[in-house]
């Protein structure tokens, strides 16, 4: 339900904003009747799928990946649509039935973090990524949820420019638009698997600790285990060392908070841990490559284009 009503009233909000219709949604349903959603309101639809009229494009939206459909139905229908050269998106889960159709072969696709592994075991031909959303071509995706509304953004973007781009996010009350190549927020404990308590809790003290960074030494305590075991567990899971997930951690805030922020780079260096300006700015430059004043200057956003 949430990633239709973000990605309709986009879609609407953008009419709204050009003061003309820009854009036209006809919800459609493998069988023409109306679909349970997430929260268990019934959506009406226009038409079944086999009877859509020429389309645009097409968005499909799935959150669930095991629930029953008519594949050879669903084949039929999408056959009749000209799939070769029309725009087809799967938001969610949506992608997965898109591989199901044969639709993602030999193009770059994501999903929601929680079936990236099932999606990745089952279609050796797609080019799975963990990104918020993949435009590659013909065929897009996107993770759902709030990954939804960059998306839209982005693809409206790419279509009507900046500008227009930037007054419609202002209507969502959003500062920055985040681009498809930033990864989802995959849980560490799903990442690495349930049997290694020990490793999980200590990055949560580092989550939860980035202003005033604990020591390994201190991790290693709080959570009942040796510095060298902990340091064993980093390298054998997450291929590095505490102190450098930590820095890791710390940067990332750092460089979400100078993009969505108008917070200075002194206060943003201090409430990541860096004891002074010098110090942040240097270490920024090793790790991304380019100061926090050059990041701050790229913070316009950026539109992403169709490859």
């Amino acid at each position: 339900m949430a990633d239709f009503a973000i990605a309709s009233e986009v879609l609407t909000r953008a009419n709204q904003l050009a003061e003309k219709k820009l854009y036209e949604f006809l919800p459609l349903s493998l069988n023409g009747l109306p679909v349970a959603m997430s929260n268990g309101l019934k959506l009406p639809v226009d038409l079944p799928l086999a009877y859509a009229p020429k389309l645009d494009g097409l968005f499909i939206l799935a959150d669930d990946i095991t629930i029953e459909v008519n594949l050879d139905e669903f084949l039929k229908s999408i056959s009749g649509l000209h799939t070769d050269k029309l725009p087809i998106a799967g938001i969610g889960c949506g992608s997965y039935w898109m591989a199901r159709a044969g639709l993602l072969n030999g193009f770059r696709a994501t999903i929601h973090w929680q079936e990236i592994s099932r999606f990745t075991e089952e279609f050796h031909e797609v080019i799975v990524s963990s990104n918020l959303y993949e435009i590659d071509r013909s065929r897009m995706s996107c993770a759902g949820g709030a990954a939804t509304l960059d998306f839209m953004l982005s693809l409206v973007g790419s279509l009507h420019g900046h500008e227009f781009t930037a007054r419609l996010s202002e209507m969502f009350s959003i500062e920055r638009v985040r681009p498809g190549n930033e990864r989802q927020r995959i849980p560490l404990a799903t990442r690495i698997g349930g049997s290694q308590p020990k490793l999980t809790e200590a990055v949560s003290l580092m989550e939860a600790n980035i202003e005033e960074p604990l020591t390994t030494d201190d991790i290693a305590y709080y959570v009942g285990v040796s510095r060298r075991q902990l340091e064993r567990l980093f390298k054998q899971y997450l291929s590095t060392v505490p102190s450098k997930y930590y820095l890791e951690l710390r940067l990332s805030r750092a460089r979400q908070l100078l993009q969505q922020t108008s917070k200075s780079i002194v206060q943003i260096g201090l409430a990541c841990g860096f004891s002074s300006g010098p110090h942040f700015s240097s270490t920024y430059r090793n790790h991304f490559g380019i100061t926090p004043r050059e990041e701050r200057a790229q913070r316009t956003q950026v539109v992403v284009e169709p490859r």
